[in-house]
């Protein structure tokens, strides 16, 4: 078959694979100038490996990018530093990423609720039935089960922080999954997630796989004679099949004539948007070498968490410098979408410096801001049944997206799971 993906994140990249290695001819159409989707990266001139526009790593046991990239002959470039979480409480740090470092957290007391909080911890990981916790909320779920202060302290102010006023919809199915499948053992890859979704595409170069940059798509249609049209901004190509790796909004667009119910559908799925700025630093900002901080929004902070990115992979790949995010799940339509990075810096100092009262303004050399209106789907009570089908009622065009992953969260890996899928779809 002649293929056409709409899309070089690792959904399209990972389903391209599959199709190619079938032998499939596949066009790939990449509005960006390279391919990683929300996990591309960028560098600088005075650094020798890139970083994430948006912060990404894998858990140990993201099985389905693992196995893609042993598969592609790249795993001695996986990398699993050991990075330190902390949490705050009463204005100090707490490390706040192991079994260990949870019972001396003192936000929880001795008592009854650190009890609790471990109890739930060891069902969430154990229980495989996520079909009855997406009938109740994650507020009123944790609340019976934690307690109000177990969930108070620990995990309401992530999900504020994530998903705003949306924030009591979710449905606890949500949270099991994160619970459930990630670990504290974080990894990236040498040179950054850009540099391994470059050698991504090499490799799909190398299978024959047709990758076009810089080539936005403007309808996808079926015609009479049983082929897919594909029309960019160099004309129009006729597919086989056509798989669709963008956004609901965006797929709506491109295939208007999808049925009413199929496109209800996509317009019903909600999501938050993200603004992350990135800031090199001439100095160390954590002086205890702690890569993620939580930052709850009641106690004052402008954005969800600080990362230092440095405190992960050593400044020595980056001239020197200390690479810090401010990042932050926003409504589509937030005021921070429309500052500039210095303008985002001056708005964040202050929270620079409850990090580190020595921070000055002059420390920062450069900053940048990436903003994405789709980075975060909201899922919804009983969430499984409005979810769109991958192979759509238009014969030949089929949708992945990270919106359909559901339990699992939005992230690398389950992007390369659908994508898989799809691939399996489209040639059974």
């Amino acid at each position: 078959m002649k293929i056409a993906i709409i899309g070089a994140g690792y959904a399209g990249m990972s389903a391209a694979y599959d199709l190619a290695k079938a032998g499939h001819e596949i066009t790939i159409y990449e509005a960006e100038d390279s391919a990683g989707g929300l996990a591309r990266g960028f560098s600088d001139p005075k650094w020798d490996s890139t970083v994430e526009r948006f912060y990404h790593h894998w858990f140990a046991s993201d099985n389905h990018m693992l196995g893609i990239i042993e598969e592609l002959g790249l795993s001695d470039q996986v990398l699993f530093p050991r990075p330190y979480t902390v949490l705050l409480h009463n204005e100090k740090w707490y490390p706040f990423d192991s079994i260990k470092e949870a019972l001396f957290f003192p936000g929880l007391g001795w008592g009854v609720d650190k009890i609790r909080f471990g109890l739930v911890g060891v069902y969430l990981r154990l229980t495989k039935n996520w079909q009855s916790l997406e009938k109740v909320t994650v507020d009123e779920w944790m609340r019976k089960w934690a307690g109000d202060r177990v969930y108070e302290q620990m995990w309401e102010p992530m999900l504020i922080g994530k998903f705003g006023k949306h924030h009591k919809e979710v449905p606890m199915s949500w949270f099991w999954a994160r619970i459930h499948a990630r670990t504290t053992k974080l990894g990236t890859f040498v040179g950054g997630f850009q540099a391994f979704a470059d050698a991504f595409v090499e490799k799909l170069r190398e299978m024959g796989v047709e990758i076009k940059f810089d080539a936005r798509i403007m309808s996808i249609k079926r015609d009479y004679a049983k082929k897919v049209i594909v029309t960019g901004g160099d004309g129009a190509e006729e597919f086989d099949k056509v798989l669709v790796t963008t956004s609901p909004a965006v797929m709506s667009y491109l295939v208007p004539d999808l049925p009413e119910e199929y496109l209800g559908a996509l317009k019903k799925l909600k999501h938050m948007g993200a603004v992350v700025l990135v800031a090199a630093l001439k100095h160390q900002l954590s002086e205890d070498d702690y890569y993620w901080f939580n930052l709850p929004k009641k106690d004052g902070f402008p954005f969800l968490a600080l990362v230092e990115h440095t405190n992960y992979v050593s400044s020595a790949h980056f001239g020197g410098e200390h690479i810090v995010y401010a990042g932050d799940y926003l409504e589509p339509g937030h005021e921070n979408f429309d500052l500039s990075a210095e303008e985002l810096m001056d708005k964040f100092a202050e929270s620079f410096a409850r990090i580190n009262p020595k921070f000055e303004r002059d420390w920062v050399r450069k900053v940048w801001v990436f903003k994405a209106d789709y980075a975060q789907p909201i899922p919804q009570l009983g969430h499984s049944q409005n979810i769109p089908a991958i192979e759509t009622p238009i014969e030949g065009i089929y949708f992945a997206s990270m919106s359909q992953v559901y339990p699992w969260d939005r992230g690398t890996n389950f992007a390369v799971e659908i994508g898989r899928r799809a691939a399996r779809l489209m040639m059974g």
